[in-house]
C-alpha cells in the first residue's frame, strides 16, 4: 500500500490546534529536545515536527537556543511566581514550605515531556542559559529562607544555603520518577513532607502544614470567578 505524500510545509503552523504558533513550537521543540537530544535536534526536524517552514520558525525564535532557554525558563516560572506570593502572604514557615514543594513538584510532575530533564544538559552551564539559572538560584534561596524561618537559623550561612539546595534537588526528584512512571499527588505530598522533615519539622507540624496548604488551595479556587450561565434561547 503506497503512503500519502506530506504536503508542502506551512507558513504558519496549524491554527486549529488550540495552541499559538509560539506554543506549537515550543511543544514540539521539547519533545525532540527530550526524544533524541539536543544537539542532535535541528531547527529543520522542529519545523518539520510543527509542519511549518524552517524560516517560519525565526520569526518566533533566533535559533534552538532561544527555544531552549524559554523551555527552561516556563518550567521554573511558575514556582517562582508562586515563592514570591508565599513570601508576601506572610504565611506560617512550614505552611508557606510545603505550599512551595507542593506547588513546585506538581509544576515538574505536568510539564509537557518531562522538560525537566533538560537541566542535566551540558549546555545549560553556558552564559547564554544565565537568565533561567539566575530563576532557578533566586528559587532555591527562597526555599533556604523558609527552611531557616522553620530550623530557626540563618539561610546565609553556609547551612541554610546548603539545605535550600537540598531542598530544590529533593522536589526536582519528581523528574526522574516520571522516566519510569507518572507521578501522583501522593508523591507531591511525600515530598513535600519530606522537605519539612529535613528541616526538622515533626509530624504535627508536618500535618498542620497539609491542612494549611489545602486551605490555600481551597481559597484560591474560590477566588476564581464562575463564567455566567448561558441566557435562555430566543
Amino acid at each position: 500500500m503506497t503512503r500519502p505524500r506530506p504536503g508542502r510545509p506551512r507558513h504558519a503552523p496549524d491554527e486549529g490546534s488550540g495552541m499559538s504558533p509560539r506554543a506549537q513550537i515550543l511543544e514540539a521543540a521539547a519533545a525532540l529536545f527530550v526524544e533524541q537530544g539536543f544537539s542532535a535536534t535541528s531547527t529543520r526536524a522542529i519545523a518539520d515536527r510543527v509542519g511549518i517552514r524552517q524560516a517560519s520558525l525565526y520569526y518566533h525564535f533566533a535559533g534552538k537556543d532561544d527555544i531552549l532557554l524559554e523551555l527552561l525558563r516556563t518550567s521554573v516560572r511558575p514556582s517562582l511566581e508562586t515563592a514570591r506570593a508565599l513570601e508576601d502572604a506572610e504565611l506560617p514557615p512550614e505552611a508557606a514550605l510545603y505550599a512551595l514543594a507542593m506547588a513546585d513538584a506538581q509544576t515538574l510532575a505536568t510539564a509537557p515531556h518531562n522538560i525537566g530533564m533538560l537541566y542535566l544538559l551540558p549546555e545549560v552551564q553556558l552564559e547564554r542559559y544565565d537568565l533561567f539559572r539566575e530563576d532557578r538560584v533566586e528559587l532555591q534561596e527562597t526555599y533556604a529562607r523558609l527552611a531557616a524561618q522553620l530550623a530557626g537559623d540563618d539561610p546565609t550561612s553556609a547551612a541554610g544555603a546548603r539545605r535550600g539546595e537540598i531542598l530544590i534537588q529533593l522536589v526536582e526528584v519528581v523528574i526522574h520518577q516520571r522516566r519510569t512512571r507518572v507521578p501522583c499527588a501522593s508523591d507531591c505530598h511525600a515530598i513535600a513532607e519530606a522537605c519539612l522533615r529535613v528541616c526538622g519539622a515533626d509530624e504535627q507540624t508536618i500535618t498542620a502544614a497539609r491542612t494549611a496548604w489545602a486551605g490555600v488551595v481551597r481559597h484560591e479556587v474560590a477566588a476564581v470567578p464562575t463564567p455566567p450561565r448561558p441566557g435562555p434561547q430566543a
